[in-house]
């Protein structure tokens, strides 16, 4: 035998584990799934069905932070889910619980998750991207390799992150954004229309935000003011003006500012 799995592991139906692969106790595997050679699960690590985590992959590490002292955590991963080489999750730390990627999501080559990170579903990291602890990435979300979140931040749902990127302060959902620091560089069209959004619902996303980032000398209170008192209550219109007034770190700027 070439692999270890401890006998306490949970392995469901139809598994594939590669050689030199260790799966440690307290770990669950979904059925119908691929681990390749020289993977590593650490104890806490769940894995839904039918994902393929591939070479050199470290999955439930503990947290690379100080204030770990040896709780209990988790790794969630999801249905679905691709793990390219390299790529690393970390367990979460007491604070949450557990570290989680959604369902049908794509972590590329040495893609960095770290504690406490929630990933949503159908999200792609592409190559070299790292989040720090704490980041929330909503559903749809794309990052550009080489890319970065600074801890706590918030990835709004069908954003794109430009490759090399580094993500100081929230991004809004449909956001394309881009540089270092990251800056507003309009709204991610070619996503939305590949996910079937409507002209009127890309044109009036673009009204949103020409209120917020638009050089007309609001800040950011006084945005959200002007587009509940001029534009139609809309639920595109508020879930954009909710993110943002509900925003922990602020948001990031635009390009003019």
């Amino acid at each position: 035998m070439t692999n270890f799995v401890h006998p306490d592991a949970i392995v469901g139906a139809n598994v594939s584990i590669g050689h030199f692969t260790t799966v440690y106790e307290d770990v669950v595997i979904g059925d119908d799934t691929w681990i390749g050679p020289n993977v590593t699960l650490f104890p806490g690590t769940r894995i839904g069905r039918n994902c393929r985590i591939f070479p050199g992959a470290v999955i439930g590490a503990i947290p690379q932070d100080l204030k770990f002292h040896g709780e209990y955590t988790t790794v969630e991963i999801g249905d679905h889910v691709t793990i390219r080489e390299c790529a690393t999750v970390n367990r979460g730390t007491e604070e949450s619980g557990t570290t989680k990627i959604g369902n049908h999501t794509m972590l590329m080559a040495y893609v960095h998750v770290a504690h406490d990170c929630v990933i949503g579903q159908h999200c792609i990291l592409a190559n070299a991207t790292n989040l720090a602890g704490h980041v929330i990435v909503e559903d749809h979300a794309y990052f550009g390799g080489m890319s970065g979140a600074h801890q706590f931040t918030r990835i709004g749902k069908h954003a794109f992150i430009s490759g090399g990127a580094m993500i100081g302060k929230d991004v809004p959902p449909y956001c394309l954004v881009m540089r270092n620091p990251a800056q507003y560089a309009g709204i991610n069209s070619v996503g939305l229309k590949r996910h079937r959004f409507s002209v009127e619902s890309i044109h009036l996303i673009q009204d949103v935000y020409r209120y917020v980032f638009g050089n007309n000398g609001l800040n950011t209170t006084q945005a959200l003011q002007k587009i509940e008192e001029e534009m139609a209550a809309s639920d595109l219109r508020d879930e954009i003006v909710q993110f943002i007034r509900n925003s922990q770190r602020g948001i990031i700027k635009g390009m003019d500012a």
